[in-house]
This record gives structure tokens, sequence and C-alpha cells, in this order.
């Protein structure tokens, strides 16, 4: 058995749904150019930190010095389907985004690409160099996964898997170790655009454009200060991040549930109470999502989310 193999094997026994190889060069040309030009369009909105480093996102041998192969793996974070969780009848409740109903994919990714890296090294390549990421790092990961076989990219702008969907957390470990390689798949969106549709915001576009200014997961999560009024009604009761896009794509409603039961997933997360939400502590506030990607929001962001969805249920009650 080859080290790719090899390598491949240990990744599944570690509880990845998705592993592919594909070398360290910059991605295509086509991917850059689009990557930015998006930038430069004013589409990314508040999220300056994507203008840093783009070499770096587009080149991964310029994280890794010698860098020669990029290793990807995939987890699934489809949830099963539950029965709705009784709660007060009453209580106003705020949608959340299904992957942060899990803990926190960064740590838990990254502990066990680590575990990888330590596999690799134990084959004998203790000189060799690795890099692992997990998305906080500068990476153009979707189109280094679509070059690695693990899915393409589709029309909602997500990486999607054939059987596993678009509900897939990304990792990667670049290394200086000559592996061989995996090819991209051709499976594509084709005619399809229910993710278009779907979006309540018209952050996606027919033409393949998307703009991060009027998406419900940037203006939930990443978007600081007064989200504007127009696009406060569309959001809703999203308390935090949005669905839409990827629930309508057909390969979604096809694919499993997650298998990796060590992945804990927060059943009571799915909707939370915005009258408890607006009367958190920060003291509480850490406590609660010590382990979730919620905390990413901080306190008053979800706070400022939780006003928004109370007018919103308020003004169509």
């Amino acid at each position: 058995m080859s080290l790719s193999q090899e390598i491949k094997c240990k990744a599944v026994e570690l509880g990845f749904d998705l592993i592919g190889i594909t070398d360290a060069s910059p991605i295509d040309t086509t991917q850059a150019e689009l990557l930015s030009r998006w930038l430069k369009s004013g589409c990314a909105g508040q999220m300056s930190y994507l203008h840093n480093n783009f070499e770096k996102r587009t080149h991964p041998a310029r994280l890794l010095e010698n860098a020669q192969s990029v290793i990807c793996v995939g987890l699934n974070y489809k949830q099963p389907k539950q029965k709705p969780k009784k709660s007060d009848p009453t209580a106003p409740m705020g949608k959340v985004a299904s992957y942060a109903r899990y803990e926190d994919y960064h740590p838990f990714i990254k502990e066990r690409l680590r575990k990888l890296t330590e596999f690799i090294r134990s084959s004998g390549r203790q000189g060799h160099k690795f890099k692992i990421c997990v998305d906080s790092v500068p990476l153009a990961e979707r189109s280094l996964a679509a070059r690695a076989g693990l899915g393409f990219i589709g029309k909602n702008r997500m990486l999607i898997n054939p059987a596993l969907g678009p509900q897939i957390f990304l990792g990667e470990i670049i290394t200086t170790i000559k592996l061989s390689t995996d090819n991209p798949i051709t499976d594509h969106c084709s005619n399809c655009d229910r993710c278009i549709s779907a979006c309540p915001t018209h952050a996606l576009t027919p033409d393949g454009q998307f703009d991060a200014n009027k998406c419900i997961s940037y203006l939930t999560i990443e978007y600081k200060g007064r989200i504007p009024s127009e696009m406060a009604e569309k959001t809703a009761d999203r308390l935090f991040g949005c669905d839409e896009c990827v629930l309508a794509c057909p390969y979604q409603k096809n694919a499993p549930a997650y298998k990796n039961k060590q992945f804990i997933l927060y059943n009571d997360r799915a909707r939370l109470d915005l009258s408890r939400i607006l009367n958190l502590t920060q003291q509480d506030f850490d406590a609660e999502f010590a382990d979730s990607t919620i905390r990413r929001s901080g306190l008053e962001r979800l706070k400022r989310n939780a006003r928004i969805c109370l007018e919103n249920i308020n003004r169509y009650s």
C-alpha cells in the first residue's frame, strides 16, 4: 500500500468522511482571478481580512516552504431528522444555522489532523514539515478541495460532494512530502438554480455572483454595527446564520446524516429563546457558548440579532 493510500485509510479511521490529495501548486488562474475581482468589487463587505495574504491564500507553498502536497479532508455535518424539541409555545425563538448546532469544528478537526500528521511522521517521514489549516488560515480551501476530488463548487459557492451534499467542514494539511494526487470530479449544478431562488435576500445571482453584503449569514455573524432595515426585515427569525441555499440543494436532500458521533451535536441549539439571549450576561454567554462557533459573533452582536428577530416576529404575528 502506498503512503497516499495509508494516509487515506488513517483519515477515515480518524472519522473523516472525505479525503483527497492535490499538489501544492497555486489554485487555478481562473479561480484566483474570480477571487481578486470579487474582493475588488466590495462584495466581501466588512471582511477586510480576506484582502490580506492574497498570495498565501491562492498558493499553498507560500504558507509552507518547499510544500509539495495538500491533504484535504471533509467532515459531514448534515443533521439527522429529529422530532422538534418541546418548548414554551409563547417564547419567541430564533433559528441557528446547522453548523453552529455542533461543538466548534475548528479544534475538533485540528486535533484529528494533528493525529494524522503524527501517523505520517511515524511512517518514517520525521524530516518533513506539515502545516495544519482549518478555515482561519488564509487558504482557498474550497478550490483545493475541489482539485483534490472532494467535490465541486456549486452555485451557492459551497463545496458540494455528490454523495454527501454541501454540508461539509473542510480541513487541510500542507506538507513537504510529495504524494500521489487525486483527480477532480466532473459533477456540477447543471441547470439547477434552486439555491439562487431560495436565497431570501438575493445574495446569489444567476450569473454566479455572490454579494456578502446581502447574505444573512454574513449580516448576523460578521457584520458590525446596525444592520440596514431592509436587510434586517429579511433575516426574519434567523438569529445566527442561514441555511436556505444549502437546504434547497438537491444533493443535500439525498445526503446521509453525519456519522461521526464523537462530533457533539447540541439539539437544543437549533432554536434559542430570544428573551433569554437578551438577558444573558457576558459571563453567561462565555460559559454557555465556550465550545460553540456562536461565540464568534460576540454577545452584543447576538443581542442585536435577537432584537431584530423579535421585531420581525412581532411584525408578522
